[in-house]
């Protein structure tokens, strides 16, 4: 059986279901929202770097570059590889390095 959880992105306000096999990038995707920038997918790129503020998650494979285990142990994780354990309140705020690009595919409305 698979449990659906509620995300909360806290710094719009967004909510939107995540079922417990979903990453919590896919939900925001299937849902159709647009709070967390979309990469590669597959814990490579870094652009989906979010700080999960309150709830259980389980994680799959990140790049080290990306999340480091400390950054890991805080909760800043790669929201392609967040799988939900419960509800969970997350803040995405885009890295200084990436807050001026101009590419519309990685920008976030």
């Amino acid at each position: 059986m698979t449990d659906t959880f509620e995300m909360t992105e806290l710094v719009r306000g967004l909510r939107f279901n995540c079922a417990s096999d979903n990453s919590l990038l896919k939900a925001m995707e299937l849902a159709g929202k647009r709070c967390i920038p979309v990469g590669c997918r597959g814990g490579g790129c870094g652009l989906c770097k979010v700080h999960v503020i309150s709830g259980e998650f389980s994680c799959g494979p990140m790049s080290k570059k990306h999340v480091d285990e400390a950054s890991r142990r805080c909760g800043r994780v790669l929201a392609c590889r967040v799988y939900p354990r419960s509800d969970l309140s997350f803040e995405y705020r885009p890295a200084p390095e990436l807050a001026g690009t101009n590419n519309n595919s990685n920008e976030v409305m």
